[in-house]
């Protein structure tokens, strides 16, 4: 599993004109899912997600968690984070998983947070065509990948 996670001032997700979901201070995550990620790699990413310590403290030091700052958090599925760009121009899609083993991974992981944070995390449609806005507050944007753990 690969994550973009973005720290916000505020973000949400529009579908055919309509909001979907929207949050004010917190995260926005874009998550691609490939077929070898398993509720392992969920488990390892939402651990790290809750874990960041991002969020200014008294000092202006970034020494704080979402959970800290009672922060809020919107998450998207994002296949193109496995775009394999390697020949030509016209990226490849092969290592994204299909919907079939991204969709339950995708909702594990948002249930999960949402246990984690103890309020509802906001979503995206998967395989909608989403326009995203954000404000990315810092700014602050770091990526994770489950394959790199160690």
């Amino acid at each position: 599993m690969r994550i973009v996670i973005q720290r916000v001032t505020h973000a949400s997700v529009t579908i055919n004109g309509e909001v979907h979901s929207s949050i004010g201070m917190g995260y926005l995550i874009l998550l691609g899912i490939c077929e070898e990620d398993t509720s392992e790699d969920v488990d390892w990413l939402v651990h790290k997600v809750v874990g960041l310590r991002v969020f200014d403290d008294e000092n202006h030091v970034m020494n704080r968690s979402i959970m800290d700052v009672d922060g809020n958090i919107l998450v998207v599925s994002q296949f193109t984070l496995y775009a394999s760009y390697k020949k030509g121009n016209r990226p490849s899609w092969l290592r994204a998983g299909s919907h079939e083993h991204s969709i339950p991974l995708y909702e594990e992981f948002c249930n999960k947070l949402t246990d984690a944070i103890g309020k509802p995390v906001g979503t995206g449609v998967f395989g909608a065509d989403m326009k995203v806005e954000l404000l990315n507050d810092g700014p602050v944007t770091i990526c994770m990948d489950t394959k790199n753990k160690e």
